[in-house]
């Protein structure tokens, strides 16, 4: 595996690679930047699925795996002009040190890159990663539509997270077992891991922005609250009736001071563990759905994905 995802940095960072080193230094910053390479690594762990024992990744596999963290790194740039983010993996955002426009056109760059990697593959690859792409701006036009709004329900917040989040990890487990030319109930099963986990991710990165700092997260913390994007944990911290104050201070944009209050007030009520045990949930659905894998790589790799989100729920809980 370890071999296999610096294959992937080094075909990512050739795919950004044009005649003008400007597009190929603004398109290639956050590939530059590094990150965990989740969904790459889904893709790669996933097309193991028929082997019993480590081997090397197809060169199709790995263009899959690209493919995929190309869309999520082209989808970042897009993310950080909405939210006028100056910080992204501890770097400059790109709109922050290039400007929107520019960041916009090079997140458009690198979906095009993604498009033209997955046509490579065949048809059904090209669909799929066409799909999810406007599933994430599905999802993302659903937190979007509710900015503000503290009546957010807990189902439009969920159709958003299964959009802009679990659909691209489970696209990239399925596009894995496509490539790999899996069994159709193997690439079911990985693209039913890929969506549980997914889901179980979000809602943590959501619980995080409420509880850590902007260090331990590499960008700014409480940033949810000050675009009035209220997540799982908020949610269900308005609905109960122990924290009634708490609907009069959103719904409108935050300084610094009151978004810190309405983390405090967040932290001290039950939100937060009520939206742990929705990720603790979903996360134990992405462990039972790669059962009938055990014994292979696949099982192995993404077991322990799963395993190791499940130790950070704990720990997360004990913050």
């Amino acid at each position: 595996m370890e071999r296999d995802l610096q294959r992937v940095e080094e075909q990512l960072a050739s795919s950004v690679l044009v005649t003008d080193p400007y597009l190929s230094e603004i398109a290639g910053h956050l590939i530059a930047a590094g990150g965990k390479r989740v969904r790459p690594g889904f893709a790669i762990a996933a097309a193991s699925a028929a082997n019993n024992s480590p081997i090397a990744a197809t060169p199709e596999v790995i263009s899959g795996a690209v493919s995929v963290e190309l869309v999520h790194i082209g989808s970042l740039y897009h993310d950080d002009v909405m939210d006028d983010a100056e910080v992204r993996r501890t770097v400059d955002s790109v709109n922050a040190r290039w400007g929107n426009l520019t960041a916009i056109l090079a997140g458009d760059f690198l979906l095009a890159r993604a498009s033209e990697l997955a046509a490579s593959l065949g048809t059904e690859v090209a669909g799929l990663l066409a799909s999810t792409i406007a599933r994430l701006c599905e999802g993302q036009i659903l937190e979007l539509k509710d900015l503000f709004n503290v009546e957010r329900s807990e189902e439009l917040y969920l159709e958003s997270v299964d959009g802009k989040t679990a659909s691209l990890l489970a696209t990239a487990c399925r596009i894995g077992g496509i490539v790999a030319e899996l069994e159709r109930d193997q690439i079911e099963t990985l693209t039913v891991f890929g969506h549980a986990y997914g889901m179980a991710f979000q809602i943590v990165d959501d619980i995080l922005d409420i509880i850590a700092t902007a260090d331990q997260l590499g960008k700014p913390a409480g940033n949810d609250l000050i675009e009035g994007c209220y997540t799982l944990p908020v949610i269900r911290t308005l609905q109960s009736d122990q924290c009634t104050d708490l609907a009069h201070l959103l719904g409108e944009p935050l300084d610094t001071s009151t978004r810190d209050k309405v983390r405090d007030i967040v932290r001290a009520g039950p939100g937060i563990a009520s939206a742990l045990d929705d990720a603790r949930r979903f996360a134990n659905q992405a462990s039972a759905a790669i059962e009938p894998l055990q014994g292979t790589q696949a099982h192995t790799a993404l077991g322990t994905a799963a395993a190791h989100l499940l130790d950070q729920l704990h720990t997360v809980d004990t913050v």
